[in-house]
């Protein structure tokens, strides 16, 4: 196994463990907290985490702006978890705009 598939294989990984999360006990795990506290709480930790990478990146290392970055996609794949959503289906969505210019790809989001 590649460096890439490795990568992709733990994030799968890692994906699953929080799934099973859901539905846990919130004494024990930060994750099934998480999942209680229903979409409100994830989405306010998202954005502390997306705020926390923003400041790291401004004032800190790199070495902290991956550490948040961690932070943020953990965070990130709860909330999926609680929409059904998997890694795959945002990868697949990348793919789907691969060689698609951002702009453009913005617009089309826009007329929609």
């Amino acid at each position: 196994m590649n460096e890439k598939q490795a990568t992709a294989h733990f994030l799968d990984e890692l994906y699953e463990t929080i799934a099973s999360r859901k539905g846990g006990d919130p004494e024990t795990s930060y994750t099934a907290e998480l999942f209680e506290g229903g979409l409100g709480k994830m989405a306010a930790k998202i954005g502390e985490e997306a705020t926390e990478v923003i400041v790291a990146a401004l004032r800190e290392t790199p070495d902290h702006v991956i550490s948040e970055s961690a932070d943020l996609l953990y965070h990130l794949m709860v909330l999926w978890a609680e929409q059904g959503i998997t890694p795959e289906d945002v990868f697949e969505e990348l793919r789907n705009r691969a060689g698609t210019s951002g702009i453009e790809e913005k617009e089309s989001r826009d007329r929609e």
